[in-house]
C-alpha cells in the first residue's frame, strides 16, 4: 500500500453493520509511502494507523 499527504483512507467494517470509516493522511511515517500513517478520521481524532487487507487509498485529486 503507498500513500501521499491528502489522500483519503477507506477503512471497511468487517462485521455485520459496522459503517466504513475514512481517514485523511496528514503525515507518512514509512519508507516510499508505505505504513504506518498518522490519519485524521472525520471527527478530528488523529492516530497512527498500519493499515489492514480491509483499508483501500483513495489518491487526492491532483486537479483540485
Amino acid at each position: 500500500m503507498r500513500a501521499t499527504v491528502g489522500d483519503m483512507l477507506v477503512l471497511h467494517g468487517r462485521t455485520v453493520g459496522q459503517h466504513d470509516r475514512t481517514a485523511e493522511v496528514v503525515e507518512v511515517l514509512g519508507a516510499d509511502g508505505g505504513p504506518p500513517y498518522r490519519v485524521r478520521f472525520e471527527d478530528g481524532h488523529e492516530t497512527l494507523l498500519s493499515p489492514g487487507p480491509d483499508t483501500v487509498v483513495r489518491h487526492e485529486d491532483p486537479a483540485s
